[in-house]
């Protein structure tokens, strides 16, 4: 008996780690994300800078209206930090997330602002996006592209479960991992 699957929303459904929550990408995050976007040290491999936050609201609108391309699906959360203690900052905004679902394909992407970096917070958040993905996207295989000099980036993707390939696209190593759904309880 042949079987079919209900296209993906456009709009990603949330999801949580132990100290995050990754909620869908709205174009009222913008100014809180321009802030938290706002060191140029963020942008040293990938040559951009930061936004204004007019553009990035702009951006975020392109963005939420979904891919022109019915089979493929731009899912962008923001990280909100929910843990106390410790120096955290709950209830900020602290990055984002990102996936373009293509089928069983999804490539993904993280930043995490200046401010909260070293906390573990990207690795998480990745590690989270991965089974999100498997398990709510149907994804089967992860991608992401990593300048071959960024080793704080490189590190987030071994915790994600990717390891590099030989396949290079604009001077960044292609990473990628096959994935599987978690067993049922």
């Amino acid at each position: 008996m042949p079987t079919t699957t209900a296209p993906l929303p456009i709009t990603p459904p949330p999801f949580t780690t132990a100290r995050l929550d990754a909620l869908p990408l709205e174009p009222a995050y913008a100014e809180e994300m321009a802030a938290v976007l706002a060191d140029p040290a963020l942008y040293g491999f990938t040559r951009g800078e930061p936004p204004a936050p007019d553009a990035l609201r702009a951006r975020y609108e392109r963005q939420c209206a979904g891919s022109p391309d019915p089979g493929e699906r731009w899912w962008n959360w923001v990280l909100r930090v929910r843990a106390h203690g410790n120096g955290e900052m709950a209830g900020e905004l602290a990055g984002y997330v990102q996936a373009t679902v293509r089928g069983p394909r999804a490539e993904i992407a993280w930043v995490v602002g200046t401010p909260w970096q070293g906390r573990g917070y990207a690795s998480e958040a990745a590690r989270g996006l991965a089974a999100h993905l498997a398990s709510a996207g149907g994804v089967r295989e992860l991608v992401a592209h990593i300048h071959p000099d960024h080793a704080a980036s490189a590190a987030v993707a071994v915790a994600a479960g990717l390891g590099p390939t030989e396949e290079w696209e604009d001077g960044e190593r292609r990473w990628a991992a096959n994935v599987t759904l978690p067993p049922m309880p």
